[in-house]
């Protein structure tokens, strides 16, 4: 039992202190359109700046996306301009819900390259 309470501790302080960082070049797009492509969302987002990684989580049963999507810039600085100006936007006639990912929404190694 003590050594895992020890593996514990020890893996909670690394995961708070990584994702933070990644986080804030990582936004959460929520509202998307059932028709919208990975390809429609990174010509929406590049404007801002370079983009390091899309991901579009899909429902597999459906055979479409879940709605949502995951855009990671390279610069925070381009996140945050990208969900000053996005926020609210409407693509394919759907209002984003544009914000910052959470750090336990985000895993890493996990985007498609864009």
């Amino acid at each position: 039992n003590n050594k895992t309470e020890s593996l514990t501790s020890h893996s909670n302080s690394l995961t708070t202190t990584t994702p933070v960082l990644h986080s804030r070049r990582a936004l959460y797009v929520g509202g998307l359109a059932d028709d919208i492509t990975d390809v429609t969302l990174r010509a929406a987002m590049i404007p801002f700046g370079p983009l390091k990684s899309i991901d579009m989580p899909m429902n597999y049963a459906k055979g479409t996306h879940k709605g949502f999507a995951f855009v990671e810039f390279q610069d925070a600085d381009d996140a945050a301009e990208a969900l000053y100006n996005m926020d609210g936007a409407e693509i394919l006639g759907r209002a984003l819900n544009v914000n910052l990912a959470q750090s336990n929404q985000v895993k890493l190694g996990s985007h498609k390259a864009v």
